[in-house]
């Protein structure tokens, strides 16, 4: 069972046990992802991930772990490891879990809750028109994160997405 992951720099070989995720696509870069997990045994293991990093997050709510990268978005199993599905040329640049253990994902204008399926996701409506989100940390039940008002991108915002209602409120106003 994954408890930890990181993302790491490419190992030795030989260092760790490792698997490959990959998808023969012509879109593909020529970067990698390589992440570390951690069990409950405390065994570890590496991923290697097309494309370049951006972020990992673990549910153990829901056994699953996400893996964004520039090529993909990586859905496993967490019992063994096991791509459950993926999603290619993903737009997101953010990832997170919620303490309920829901996954959250941006791109730079939208905020999405990540239902059964990768491609089955529920928008999150704000107050304002969003730009260059930028996911920050928890704070209990809601996570803070700063954008740019859309079109008045002198307006620098930190906002808050209520994870138990679904719903964004703007926090404060940066100068």
């Amino acid at each position: 069972m994954i408890k930890k992951a990181e993302i790491v720099n490419k190992p030795y070989s030989g260092e760790f046990e490792e698997r490959i995720y990959d998808n023969a696509s012509p879109w593909n870069s020529s970067n990698w992802t390589w992440i570390k997990f951690t069990d409950s045994d405390y065994n570890e293991w590496v991923g290697q991930f097309r494309g370049a990093p951006i972020q990992v997050a673990i549910s153990e709510n829901k056994n699953e772990t996400l893996v964004l990268t520039s090529d993909y978005l990586f859905r496993l199993e967490n019992k063994n490891g096991d791509l459950i599905e993926f999603e290619d040329q993903p737009q997101y640049h953010n990832l997170t879990t919620s303490p309920a253990g829901d996954f959250i994902l941006a791109d730079h204008y939208n905020i999405n809750l990540i239902n059964n399926r990768l491609k089955e996701t529920v928008n999150i409506s704000s107050p304002i028109e969003m730009d260059m989100i930028k996911f920050r940390k928890w704070k209990e039940r809601k996570l803070e994160f700063t954008c740019d008002e859309f079109t008045n991108w002198d307006r620098h915002l930190v906002m808050e997405l209520d994870a138990d209602k679904l719903t964004i409120e703007i926090k404060d106003e940066q100068k």
